[in-house]
């Protein structure tokens, strides 16, 4: 019987990869050979271990930004073909082999096949874009800049917004200013940047905040800068427990606060399609931004870089 590499995260800090039976596609699913599934902070508290959280996690958790090759097809699969390139959703594609539906993948064009293409989180970039509802000559102000961030500084910027960037590292600044972002604050004072945000626009703040954190101070600093009759748009993954909010400001600015986080796979298919037509056409360029890559064996040094964040580092690839 074949057999593929799997990854499995027996305890908190602890993966090993196991040698499982390679299975066969049922009706309806593709098989893929995974080339390398990215690693995204949102699993950092399972990786960590927290109380709530059974471990060992399935064979292949929690990698959910996977892409590959078709290896095997299906009864039943129509308009795909063995060897094509996909990008697909899954939690459970850090391993050598994935099996998933046919109606939660999305093709990649030829011209991708040197590059990788963590097809998930380039597809929340798009649909936070889209539910951020960017328009031309606003200020637009985008909290964090990492691999979401720079992103959306480029995405807004090319809407015709002036972007601000309000990031905490020296590289991120500087990363802000390469896609597009007009101003960059240091994310240090809160007071400090709610001031400087307000001088650079004149006393109007912000038609649109994205805060791409996660955590509750950006979150407090995010609603301040965002002005009356705003969008304040919350594309951080917020976890741990539950937040506290300024529900007086949000009030008595008349904030429309959006969680721009999908959980239907149509949509997420749909930003991620939205994706590859913007690196096709060179709308966006992700490549940079891949600034980390480990092998299966070492996806624990993957998710340690992702915890530490390294000087230099935005997101971290593991490839198969």
């Amino acid at each position: 019987m074949r057999r593929m590499r799997v990854a499995v995260l027996a305890a908190p800090r602890e993966f090993r990869v196991d040698a499982l039976p390679l299975l066969e596609p049922a009706d309806g699913q593709v098989r893929i050979r995974v080339e390398g599934c990215g690693v995204c902070q949102s699993n950092l508290p399972v990786w960590e271990g927290r109380d709530w959280f059974r471990y060992p996690l399935p064979p292949g958790n929690p990698g959910h930004e996977g892409w590959g090759r078709i290896d095997a097809l299906g009864a039943g699969v129509r308009g795909l073909e063995h060897g094509q390139r996909v990008a697909f959703l899954s939690s459970s594609a850090f391993a050598e082999y994935d099996i998933v539906p046919q109606d939660v993948l999305a093709t990649l064009p030829r011209s991708f096949d040197a590059q990788p293409f963590p097809g998930e989180p380039l597809g929340c970039a798009l649909n936070i874009f889209r539910r951020s509802d960017i328009r031309e000559g606003q200020n637009v102000a985008i909290v964090g800049v990492g691999f979401l961030g720079a992103l959306l500084c480029r995405l807004c910027a090319q809407a015709g917004a002036r972007v601000i960037a309000v990031a905490r590292r020296a590289f991120a600044q500087e990363l802000a200013r390469r896609f597009g972002a007009n101003d960059v604050v240091s994310m240090d004072d809160h007071a400090r940047i709610v001031e400087q945000v307000r001088e650079l626009t004149s006393g109007r703040l912000c038609e649109r905040t994205i805060e791409c954190v996660g955590a509750q101070w950006p979150l407090d600093l995010s609603g301040e800068l965002t002005a009356e009759r705003g969008r304040l748009i919350i594309a951080g993954f917020h976890q741990d427990g539950p937040r506290q909010v300024n529900l007086f400001l949000w009030n008595w600015r008349g904030l429309d606060v959006i969680n721009a986080h999908e959980r239907d796979p149509k949509i997420y298919l749909e930003g991620m399609r939205m994706a590859i037509d913007a690196v096709a056409s060179g709308k966006i360029d992700p490549a940079p931004l891949y600034t980390h890559q480990f092998p299966l064996e070492r996806l624990g040094d993957a998710f340690e870089a992702v915890r530490t964040r390294p000087d230099g580092f935005l997101k971290a690839l593991v490839r198969t």
